[in-house]
């Protein structure tokens, strides 16, 4: 519980991936309006006069929407990636693009002018997970207060520490894992664990819109921040204090370069780190994100 009167300091480690996410992709506009609408009670017919007004004059999203496979599916006619492929399961289902507008197409991809101005571009396809925006606008809310729920001096801190892009809006990123191995999300429903890339500009436009007692910082790469938390020191003091134990000192040196490598896919690099503080004009940037220890 967080009240006007508390400080919260908030981690979300590997939180925000595990959310759900919609794909969108945008099309060409066809010659005449469709005249149907998906919705969560299925498919119904527009009105004449709504089929007219919604005729396609620009690009229009489509949202992919999750059909059964064919009874004859094989990885090939599904254009499975080979690394999901370890089950030698054709999955049960696959994404399609929807046929028809969906409600969620019709203003997700709308709420923020990084995906508007990619709905002029057929073919564009991007990833967006509305319950992300609303957990990032209850951290911002909770440390720096709201017009509805306002705080005496916004205080206290939140820290995201998750995987993505450091400022591109994620596509084709949802991802299964089965027994340590990567197999298709859409496989085995229930028993396979699922997670997308996370939209860190998306959850600092969503805490800054929360709540003007707020202001963001990052993202940046793992490998930063912890660099700049000073984790080569402290693992250079606990390999001090090892003394004579050559094998504790070789994992604690493996461990702690693995964690900052910015080689290939390391996690230095594919993870990354975003805080939430108290607004101060950024007169004080906090550490691991260019700032350092001050009396």
């Amino acid at each position: 519980m967080s009240g006007p009167e508390k400080t919260p300091f908030m981690v979300a480690h590997e939180f925000f991936d595990a959310l759900p996410i919609h794909a969108f992709q945008s099309i060409a506009p066809a010659e005449s309006g469709p005249e149907t609408i998906k919705t969560p009670t299925g498919e119904h017919q527009l009105a004449p006069e709504a089929a007219k007004s919604r005729q396609a004059k620009e690009p229009q999203w489509r949202e992919m929407v999750v059909s059964p496979t064919p009874p004859d599916a094989t990885h090939a006619t599904l254009q499975t990636p080979k690394s999901q492929q370890a089950a030698n399961e054709v999955p049960e289902f696959q994404l399609t693009l929807s046929r028809a507008s969906t409600p969620h197409s019709l203003y997700l991809p709308e709420v923020s002018p990084r995906y508007q101005a990619l709905k002029g571009q057929p073919g564009s396809l991007i990833e967006i997970s509305p319950e992300s925006h609303a957990y990032a606008e209850e951290l911002a809310r909770r440390v720096g207060g709201s017009s509805q729920h306002p705080k005496p001096s916004p205080s206290g801190a939140a820290i995201i520490l998750d995987y993505g892009p450091a400022d591109t809006i994620p596509i084709n990123s949802l991802r299964g894992i089965r027994e340590h191995k990567r197999v298709s999300p859409l496989s085995s429903p229930g028993l396979v664990d699922l997670s997308a890339d996370v939209d860190f500009i998306a959850l600092a436009e969503a805490a800054l819109k929360a709540s003007p007692g707020v202001e963001v910082h990052g993202p940046v790469e793992q490998g930063t921040f912890l660099l700049g938390m000073g984790i080569k020191e402290r693992a250079e003091m606990l390999i001090k204090a090892l003394g004579s134990d050559e094998e504790k000192k070789k994992r604690v040196e493996s461990s702690w370069k693995r964690l900052v490598d910015r080689s290939g896919s390391g996690m230095g690099k594919v993870y990354k780190a975003m805080a939430i503080v108290p607004e101060c004009g950024g007169q004080r940037r906090p550490v691991g994100f260019g700032g350092d220890v001050a009396a």
